[in-house]
């Protein structure tokens, strides 16, 4: 079982806890917070063609949160000024607020265990302060995955 304190420095640094015991988190789906979970990819890229029926996988696996796959030649106004350097890139966000970006290997159980986590830090949270925004980003993506998120959120 993850530990809050697992959890929330995972939250703040990415580093996926190591564990394949991660609580399904007790909470009903009413009182569950909601992710926007997001896939930035692109048409020409084969990774993402094959990611699609993984991400379609976790929408079935974990439902109740907002699901989208953005193209980001097709949608690159939505995209705004992300760079995205590596395929299938994530986006997961909370009340317009990002828990995590970047990179992901494509695999259903990691995306699953992303999520979990990220639902974990979001309800430890809730009973204070707010979860720490990922500390891997360069300034500028930082801010364009908030503005993207924020968009989402709105």
């Amino acid at each position: 079982m993850v530990s809050s304190g697992e959890a929330q420095r995972f939250a703040q640094n990415g580093v996926m806890p190591d564990t394949d015991d991660l609580p399904s988190c007790a909470l009903s789906a009413a009182t569950a917070p909601v992710l926007d979970i997001v896939c930035l990819c692109a048409a020409w890229c084969g990774t993402c063609r094959d990611y699609e029926a993984t991400f379609a996988a976790l929408q079935g696996a974990l439902p109740g949160h907002r699901y989208r796959w953005i193209d980001i030649e097709d949608e690159a106004d939505l995209a705004g000024d992300i760079d995205v350097e590596t395929f299938p890139t994530l986006m997961l966000a909370h009340r317009g607020r990002v828990l995590f970006a970047g990179p992901v290997l494509p695999r259903l159980g990691d995306a699953q265990r992303l999520v979990e986590v990220q639902v974990q830090a979001v309800t430890i949270a809730q009973d204070g302060a707010r979860p720490a925004a990922p500390a891997n980003l360069p300034a500028d993506q930082a801010q364009a995955y908030a503005e993207l998120a924020a968009r989402l959120a709105g």
